[in-house]
């Protein structure tokens, strides 16, 4: 798992539209990872509107912002048409990368426990260098503490 301080391990993965898209296609800008449950679920949309009502500033500012979750690429673009998400929503079916970023992990409701997506984010440098981590950050905090380590 990677953390502050450490580069981040590269991936690929297809987005919304089913192209690939590599972690590495971004090295020399910053970019904002963030991981979510569930497309269309009420805290994953709050978490993502965040990320949307910030993106002009990110992109203004050169930063890449990327979501990213279980769900499969036409659940990921029926989402991203809904909420007007501009950014790429990758899609890690068999949660391979979330596993490998700590963002997988057992969860509780109801009494009953179950493996899924832990809600996170990571402030990667334009050296592909992890800047911040935030494992288990609720959906507002999360485009805060976000915003907050890019200095805004």
């Amino acid at each position: 798992m990677p953390t502050i301080g450490e580069t981040a391990p590269d991936f690929a993965l297809p987005n919304q539209d089913g192209n690939t898209v590599r972690l590495s296609d971004f090295r020399g800008k910053k970019v904002v990872l963030f991981a979510y449950p569930k497309a269309g679920t009420s805290g994953c949309t709050t978490q993502a509107c965040g990320f949307r009502d910030q993106f002009p500033k990110m992109e203004a500012n050169g930063v890449v912002v990327l979501g990213i979750s279980p769900d499969a690429p036409k659940d990921q673009k029926k989402w991203a048409v809904k909420e007007g998400l501009q950014y790429n929503l990758l899609c890690d079916t068999d949660h391979q990368v979330l596993e490998a970023w700590g963002a997988w992990g057992e969860k509780s409701m109801y009494g009953k426990k179950y493996m899924g997506v832990v809600r996170s984010h990571w402030v990667i440098d334009e050296h592909g260098v992890i800047i911040d981590e935030q494992l288990g950050v609720s959906a507002t905090e999360s485009v805060e503490k976000a915003v907050k380590s890019l200095g805004w």
